[in-house]
């Protein structure tokens, strides 16, 4: 915890009473005010390491922060972890997108399981972009990340708005763990509020309809990502929405076979390259770790977002950036559903 020291001077008046003269006597008081960092508002930082938008890592985040990226923030409900990246950054060696996101130090098989929980909510996406791309507009809040094999996700869970829409969508998607060689993989994509992955604008600039029941800028909603003996529980609550629960076999694959790959991924993958199948085994046995932050999936190449060749101060100052909010987060083993 960071300390800053606020100095008031008190005018002490003093009238003396023989000579009616005026005596003014300065005393100045030190003050301590505390700033809070990330560490202070989410106490699990200790299970954590980050990487942030401009390539900054850190593997100790006890009273660790850095401005524009990650720090804390106050308002009416609170003390908030805010996780800001660019359009433009550095990134990791294996993503064209910038991140300012937790990665959890233990690794753990689906068959052992891990539970993750987040609230939050998402003050800005990217305002460019093209509308025809799935991945504009977007940021990724949580995540389960493989860390061998392939290393495909299993579960990321994103938030989208296009610009000029007052709502926008959160949904989560579930990549294969491709049986064979890795250019067959894809995304099933599953609304929780709004659209899904699979909606898009008709030309790059122009957008969809805009969702009715959808989440907008700055509206709190929470998530539960539960993995217990090889089964994903996922559970999203949001105050005047309805609350929806999901369930995933992590261990046995629903796409194994050609007639079991949904008609959502032909539509989208079928016409641009090889739509493959999952092994039959799916993530049964390979290490995971969840992740969670501000994984900003708008860049300059993919979905053309506008980067102002990677000037940072630029980016934010124009709305190219992603920011998210979290005022609570959890993380440990996973649990029988219903059994916190």
């Amino acid at each position: 915890m960071k300390k800053s020291v606020l100095t008031i001077v008190v005018l002490l008046c003093f009238f003396a009473c023989k000579n009616n003269a005026k005596t003014t006597s300065e005393t100045t008081i030190q003050i301590e005010a505390v700033k809070k960092v990330p560490s202070d508002v989410i106490p699990f930082m200790d299970k954590w390491q980050i990487l942030l938008g401009d390539g900054t890592r850190s593997k100790d985040l006890i009273g660790f922060e850095k401005n524009d990226f990650f720090y804390v923030e106050n308002d009416s409900d609170g003390d908030w972890v805010v996780y800001k990246t660019p359009n433009s950054g550095i990134t990791s060696p294996n993503s064209s997108n910038t991140r300012t996101e937790l990665g959890e130090k233990k690794r753990w098989i689906p068959e052992e399981g891990g539970k993750l929980t987040g609230t939050l909510k998402v003050k800005h996406v990217s305002t460019t972009g093209d509308a025809t791309a799935r991945s504009s507009y977007s940021v990724v809040v949580g995540q389960i990340h493989s860390d061998e094999g392939h290393e495909n996700e299993p579960l990321k869970i994103y938030y989208k708005k296009f610009p000029g829409h007052e709502k926008g969508s959160v949904f989560w998607n579930y990549e294969i763990n491709t049986e064979g060689e890795n250019d067959g993989r894809w995304d099933f994509s599953t609304v929780v509020w709004g659209h899904d992955f699979s909606v898009l604008g008709p030309a790059s600039n122009i957008y969809p309809e805009e969702p009715l029941d959808g989440i907008s800028l700055g509206e709190v909603f929470s998530y539960k990502v539960n993995v217990y003996k090889g089964i994903m529980y996922l559970t999203f609550a949001s105050e005047g929405h309805e609350t929806k629960t999901f369930t995933k076999n992590l261990l046995k694959s629903d796409f194994h076979k050609e007639s079991e790959i949904p008609q959502q991924v032909l539509d989208w993958y079928s016409s641009k390259r090889r739509v493959g199948v999952e092994r039959d085994t799916a993530y049964a046995g390979e290490k995971q770790f969840f992740k969670q932050g501000a994984y900003n999936q708008a860049n300059g190449k993919a979905t053309k977002s506008e980067t102002y060749n990677g000037d940072i101060a630029k980016q934010y100052e124009n709305g190219s950036y992603a920011e998210v909010w979290f005022k609570e987060g959890s993380l440990g083993p996973g649990t029988l559903p219903n059994i916190e």
